[in-house]
């Protein structure tokens, strides 16, 4: 992927981290925060280990024909373990083997600080 297309990986990774996490209260953090909430250090290792996950699998992302946003949506999604991801998407042998290669990322949870921060 391109750097511009990078970008956009990244766009659609922290819209999904922000619908796709919720308060103390059970509500979605995108209900009451935006991507410029996220701390820096959190945004650096996210940006950092979707960069990471893209240079490793570039020939399977390219197979697979997904938009850049969404690549970054489903990765978020599926180094989560939410109900959807790459495994979902009807990429046969494509889709599990980018599914396998979030396994190493493991999870995170974004959370709000007492400063309004979020944090990973």
């Amino acid at each position: 992927m391109r750097k511009q297309h990078v970008a956009y990986a990244v766009g659609g990774m922290l819209k999904a981290a922000l619908w796709s996490s919720t308060d103390e209260n059970g509500v979605p953090l995108e209900a009451n925060h935006g991507s410029c909430d996220i701390h820096p250090t959190a945004t650096r290792q996210m940006i950092a280990d979707l960069e990471a996950f893209i240079d490793g699998n570039a020939a399977d992302i390219a197979a697979s024909g997904m938009a850049p946003a969404q690549v970054g949506h489903d990765f978020w999604l599926t180094r989560n373990h939410h109900g959807a991801g790459f495994w979902d998407r009807g990429l046969g042998a494509v889709g599990e083997r980018l599914t396998d290669a979030t396994r190493p990322y493991g999870e995170v949870d974004l959370y709000v600080g007492d400063d309004g921060a979020i944090y990973a």
